[in-house]
């Protein structure tokens, strides 16, 4: 799906995506500061493509996802999907743009009303978008079941009657009831067993394949997101610290929080294994209410320099396609003559990998 989208425009484009939420304080609610959830946040996502957001817990992944859908007000920057300026719009228009943008969420169980049967919960959105009659509803309800694999006979159960995965699957089958063209899958296979969350994972990229869908994949499984995902973006205290296509992430990271987090990947050979260079990172992730005034990453990088204490790291394309924020590659280190970032360049030149 990848390649056919190349010579096409991005079907969504984010620019300077912030989203802060404010601290209040005593009994004015005196407005204090802000927590950073998201400081920043540019990328594209192609026509068809899976784009992989991983990171630590924490980092600013679902406020992304979120954000997007306009889940939350955006405090400042751009979201275009499908053309239409997202972040912009009045309630009436945003709800007219709505069945092109739908959501999967992480808790299966927390997403579904518990008062409501599979088939009110899947045709709620025909309700909400659509005119259709009945008997069309019904058709399209059955015709979304057999597409996620449930049982046409399920129809009038309650989800506390499904398992987990029976119940991602019905959250699978709302969000595809509209015909969207962009889904944001926010953790969608966190809370599910190993052996379902191949399942889950397997019926996405199936869809995604018949229906033409583009997705934004949210989620903490690395190994799971390089299967899935086209390209990947790595968050961390708000910011992407590195976008590249996945088969050049995995083989040769740039970014130093890149480089420790994909060591942590489980190598299930064991002789792969004892050679890996696990690179454990010492000391705590800053506050995103009180972030550093560099780089966010200064304070637990291990090739931190003097300049990245004091100067924020812009995302720049240093390689055909793979965007980093660090400046072991900008040219002000190298500017600088800074040694650490000289040698540090010259090692990723040379492709060493985890």
């Amino acid at each position: 799906m990848l390649d056919a989208a190349k010579s096409q425009a991005p079907l969504v484009q984010v620019r300077g995506l912030k989203m802060y939420f404010p601290i209040y304080t005593g009994l004015m609610r005196r407005h204090t500061g802000d927590v950073k959830a998201v400081d920043g946040v540019s990328f594209d996502i192609m026509p068809g493509e899976t784009l992989g957001l991983v990171g630590e817990s924490g980092c600013g992944k679902s406020t992304v996802g979120r954000a997007l859908l306009r889940l939350y007000e955006i405090t400042d920057g751009s979201v275009v999907i499908n053309g239409t300026d997202v972040a912009s719009l009045g309630p009436e228009d945003l709800r007219k743009a709505r069945p092109q943008m739908q959501m999967v969420f992480q808790d299966p169980q927390a997403s579904l009303n518990p008062r409501m049967t599979l088939a009110d919960i899947i045709g709620e959105p025909l309700n909400e978008h659509t005119d259709w009659n009945a008997d069309r509803k019904l058709a399209r309800i059955y015709e979304l079941m057999d597409a996620v694999g449930l049982n046409r006979r399920f129809a009038n159960r309650f989800p506390h009657e499904f398992s987990g995965g029976q119940r991602q699957r019905i959250g699978i089958a709302r969000a595809l009831a509209l015909n969207p063209r962009f889904i944001v899958c926010d953790e969608p296979i966190a809370a599910l067993d190993v052996s379902i969350q191949a399942q889950v994972v397997n019926l996405l990229e199936d869809l995604q394949e018949k229906l033409g869908l583009t997705y934004l994949f949210i989620s903490h499984d690395l190994s799971m997101v390089r299967h899935i995902a086209d390209r990947v973006a790595v968050m961390y205290l708000g910011r992407i610290a590195e976008l590249s296509p996945r088969d050049a992430l995995y083989a040769r990271p740039l970014h130093p929080y890149a480089e420790a987090l994909l060591s942590a990947v489980p190598e299930p050979d064991p002789s792969r294994a004892q050679t890996r260079n696990r690179i454990v990172l010492q000391g705590d992730v800053p506050s995103p209410a009180n972030p550093p005034k560099g780089c966010n990453f200064c304070t637990r990088c291990p090739k931190v320099m003097d300049l990245c204490r004091s100067v924020k790291p812009d995302l720049v394309e240093v390689e055909p396609g793979r965007m980093v924020a660090c400046h072991l590659y900008s040219s002000d280190s190298m500017t600088a003559g800074s040694t650490g970032a000289t040698e540090a360049k010259e090692r990723s030149q040379q492709g060493e990998s985890l």
